[in-house]
């Protein structure tokens, strides 16, 4: 029995798809009944709260392997070790941890708090695999979307940085791969990148030529960013934490290409290209 938390969220959703293609006995675990009342029809659901332990227990009764996954708010490192202790607590499931780029070697925001989930992971006894995607091309759409398709332009303090952009659905089929076969990746850690680094100007040219419109990425001080985002309501936890995961970018950390994806899933990751080309109406007016 697979367990994915966080299963109406952009990569608990994602492996849960992947996973379901296998008919593999599987339980998605949702925060409240209306989140759960949207998951694909006859799949095995369970309401409970990373915050609760007794709600862990009740979504673990049977579980083999987790996918563990929390949205990226400042209580993830206390709220994925709840679930790592109930794990323990419960008999041992393997745990799949969705981590990100950065946790390695990058004391501070998004990746700082991964890092201390994993040496609770590491540290706890239990069977793991540790995931460490980089930026999601998914992301294109959601925070440059909205102002392209407005205003033909996209903004923010990145200057030439360059990123390998993955397609979540990628990191879902890694995913997925592990939490069907724990033993063949138990103690791995993965470092999961696309197959090309590209700037934000290169994203630009590439949105203009596949949606033929004509795009323009506007480099802008990272004063004005924060400004920006913090006028549009953003917490200032969160504007703070972004600022510095665009400085790991900055500092030309997150752009290695590698071969860990080809050889996990045995076929080129979606490139940017492709990936464009199949979300191009999102970015037309």
């Amino acid at each position: 029995m697979i367990l994915i938390t966080g299963a109406s969220g952009t990569v608990g959703r994602a492996v849960l798809n992947e996973v379901l293609k296998n008919g593999q006995p599987l339980r998605a675990m949702y925060r409240g009944e209306e989140e759960a009342r949207k998951a694909p029809k006859g799949l095995a659901t369970v309401i409970a709260d990373f915050s609760s332990k007794d709600s862990l227990k009740r979504a673990l009764e049977g579980v083999e392997t987790v996918f563990l996954v929390c949205s990226p708010i400042p209580a993830l490192t206390e709220l994925e070790n709840n679930v790592i202790d109930a794990c323990r607590d419960s008999g041992g499931a393997h745990i799949v941890l969705n981590s990100a780029m950065g946790a390695a070697d990058y004391p501070k925001s998004f990746p700082s708090w991964h890092r201390r989930v994993e040496d609770k992971l590491q540290a706890s006894g239990l069977g793991y695999t540790i995931l460490r995607p980089n930026g999601f091309m998914q992301n294109i759409v959601t925070f440059y979307a909205p102002s392209i398709r407005a205003q033909g332009s996209f903004y923010a303090a990145m200057g030439d940085a360059q990123i390998s952009y993955i397609d979540v659905r990628d990191v879902a089929c890694v995913a997925a791969l592990a939490l069907r076969s724990p033993a063949n990746h138990a103690g791995k850690t993965y470092e999961l990148n696309g197959p090309e680094a590209v700037t934000c100007a290169d994203i630009a040219e590439r949105i203009s030529r596949i949606a033929n419109r004509q795009v323009t990425f506007v480099d802008i001080p990272e004063d004005a960013q924060r400004k920006s985002m913090l006028d549009l309501g953003m917490p200032a936890w969160q504007v703070q934490a972004l600022l510095e995961l665009q400085q790991y970018y900055k500092n030309g950390q997150g752009r290695d290409v590698t071969d860990v994806v080809p050889a996990l899933l045995g076929r080129p990751p979606v490139n940017l290209n492709q990936f464009l080309e199949e979300f191009k109406e999102q970015f037309r007016s």
